[in-house]
């Protein structure tokens, strides 16, 4: 009748600790996930395992947190969430839950996660749902234009910002972008660079060029993260982000994007790259 959704989180149970040294802080963050597109192709993008993912570009309509139980294996919540959701979205929507081991001095550990599609079920009352986590998985949510180009006599690395491509459930004239790029080479981390910040479209176009002095000429391992954020004043968050990629080289592997480019030394090297969520 109020065309609202209402979610609990109930419990979590049988976790394992991840450390000696530390015990869990686990909490559950919760993403509300809309099919925007059916047809999406990325070039060569392929999952963590190497598996071809289905084209299917989402983008996050909600994302909710719960509070952090502190030193549990199956900690009790009860917390609840609600939002304004139409019948009619149900069948492209779904309910990604990932459990968390929250660490205030790095990045939270994913432990698992639960999917459940909207679409599939008879939420028209309380119904109370047990599913077992699954390793964790990306989502597809847009795609980047990226161009890179290598300055060898310098020792330069050239990152550009080219297009951002994602998917909008809804138009806000305030919505922009921008991006947070960072560079590791071997084990040193170079200070990271913002993109200036531009109105959010279907296809937001940068057009920038981000120059990084990588420490070292030999490379056995660099890896460039691009991290989009979207900022609105209206809201209550000041940035949340979009998604992320990486590309790269390790020891004995390295990216087609990073081999192209150094095969074209001094020429930048263009090349469309899967966001993840």
């Amino acid at each position: 009748m109020q065309s609202r959704l209402v979610v609990t989180v109930l419990q979590v149970e049988g976790l394992l600790e991840q450390s000696e040294s530390r015990t869990l802080q686990p909490f559950v963050k919760i993403l509300l996930m809309w099919a925007g597109s059916e047809a999406v192709e990325v070039e060569g993008f392929k999952d963590e395992e190497g598996e071809g993912l289905s084209p299917v570009l989402w983008t996050v309509l909600q994302e909710w947190r719960t509070r952090i139980v502190k030193g549990s294996c199956n900690p009790l919540f009860g917390d609840q969430f609600s939002c304004v959701l139409q019948e009619e979205k149900l069948h492209h929507i779904n309910l990604r839950m990932e459990v968390r081991d929250f660490d205030k001095f790095s990045r939270n550990t994913v432990l698992g996660d639960v999917r459940v599609p909207l679409g599939q079920l008879n939420i028209s009352y309380p119904l109370e749902l047990q599913e077992d986590l699954k390793i964790p998985q990306k989502d597809l949510v847009g795609e980047v234009l990226l161009s890179l180009k290598f300055l060898p006599t310098s020792q330069r690395l050239e990152v550009g910002l080219l297009k951002v491509k994602t998917v909008l459930s809804e138009i806000s004239p305030n919505a922009a972008l921008y991006a947070r790029i960072s560079v590791q080479c071997n084990q040193f981390k170079l200070k990271y660079q913002k993109s200036s910040t531009v109105a959010r479209c279907l296809v937001t176009v940068f057009n920038e060029v981000l120059l990084f002095s990588l420490p070292e000429v030999h490379l056995e391992r660099c890896k460039i993260l691009v991290s989009i954020y979207e900022t609105r004043p209206t809201s209550k968050s000041a940035k949340q982000l979009i998604g992320q990629l990486s590309v790269g080289k390790e020891k004995r592997s390295e990216d087609e994007h990073w081999t192209l480019m150094m095969r074209s030394v001094r020429q930048p090297v263009a090349k469309w790259h899967g966001l993840l969520i």
